[in-house]
């Protein structure tokens, strides 16, 4: 059975970071993950300041309704979205009542979806925890009961380097790791910065996005519209038509920075396996045979320590009852090498079902393609 999930994202248009469009669609295609919810996480440094944007980040922009729309529309689903507050909690029990109504929908909506769900759900944290910590604060209780793991990608493997979804919230990500909940802890941050590979930082590259050129051409056209900042007003016939050549030349041209990606792995159950011919894939984990060498995208248990910063500290090999698990890989090149194969393949493989288009009604191109490998543009 698929994973229930709940995704928190700090989703913008125009994108602040255009990975997040671009993660988005591994939940709404995978037949391994049944996507509960997206919660719209949106960080600014004032309230009175919304028209200057987020912080560190030249605006305006707002939260992503418009690729949530755009993959509703390509998947047929009716996946639920919420705003979550706007400014950094003030203490670590604040439930931000007295936040305006549409920031409340986020942790409200992530709380409805635990109150109706029969079974425990798992909630994706890829932005600051602020929507999670402030669900929390308001019922503890059915958090406990009905939150499967918090998988939280965020922070560094040292204290030296204050990572970026930390920094959005501090007050937030200490209330999490220390919320006693089940935690799944994803650092997107080396001892040097956030781009540097090690074992348990999640972060690797794709040299360039030309592979995209080989997507279901309406999925094609989502990932050109995020990736290359769009702001056309009608984002529902984009998907039908091909942007300009400029366009799709900036995007297939940029080195891209992928965080999300071991999470989705282990979320949905999914293995990053080197083949007999020596290919890499990303398959269920219970189709890898005896020949598939699987490549580590693991979780280990820890005990973590949360600091006055929002960081967090983290010890492996330790005997822990905490509930706490922190993500490793054994070899961070070799791991970098099997993803640049593998996740384009799977993404070449993703298919909208029964996508008619936005307006002709025609169906167009139901089928799942191969990954015919790198392009050159």
């Amino acid at each position: 059975m698929p994973t229930p999930v709940v995704v928190v994202t700090d989703l913008y248009l125009p994108p602040e970071d255009p990975g997040d469009n671009f993660d988005l669609l591994f939940p709404f295609a995978s037949e391994r993950v049944d996507l509960r919810a997206v919660i719209l996480d949106v960080s600014i440094e004032k309230r009175e300041s919304v028209r200057e944007g987020v912080i560190g980040y030249p605006g305006p922009r707002d939260p992503g309704v418009v690729p949530v729309a755009q993959l509703n529309a390509l998947f047929g689903t009716r996946v639920p979205w919420g705003i979550s507050p706007f400014a950094r909690m003030r203490c670590l029990d604040d439930e931000m009542r007295d936040v305006p109504g549409f920031q409340q929908q986020g942790p409200e909506l992530l709380l409805e979806v635990l109150r109706t769900s029969s079974e425990p759900v798992h909630i994706m944290s890829f932005g600051s925890a602020r929507p999670i910590a402030v669900a929390f604060n308001r019922d503890p209780e059915l958090m406990r009961e009905k939150v499967a793991a918090v998988h939280l990608s965020a922070g560094s493997t040292t204290l030296d380097y204050l990572e970026w979804n930390i920094y959005l919230d501090p007050i937030a990500a200490r209330r999490v790791v220390d919320s006693g909940l089940p935690l799944a802890l994803y650092p997107c941050a080396s001892d040097v910065d956030c781009y540097t590979l090690d074992a348990h930082n999640t972060v690797w590259w794709l040299e360039d996005l030309a592979w995209i050129e080989q997507m279901h051409p309406a999925l094609r056209r989502y990932l050109l519209y995020g990736l290359g900042g769009e702001t056309r007003i009608d984002f529902l016939r984009a998907l039908d038509e091909d942007p300009s050549p400029a366009v799709a030349r900036r995007v297939y041209e940029r080195r891209h920075a992928v965080w999300e990606t071991a999470a989705w792995m282990i979320v949905s159950g999914s293995a990053l396996v080197r083949r007999a011919d020596g290919t890499h894939r990303i398959i269920d984990a219970a189709d890898v045979v005896a020949d598939d060498e699987v490549i580590a995208n693991e979780l280990v248990p820890a005990r973590a320590r949360t600091h006055e910063t929002g960081l967090y500290t983290f010890e492996t090999d330790v005997v822990a009852d905490d509930g706490v698990r922190v993500f490793r890989r054994d070899d961070p090149e070799q791991y970098e090498r099997a993803l640049q194969e593998a996740l384009p393949a799977l993404y070449c493989g993703f298919v909208p079902p029964g996508w008619q288009g936005s307006t002709t009604g025609t169906l167009r191109d139901p089928q799942p393609r191969t990954y015919a490998g790198p392009l050159n543009h």
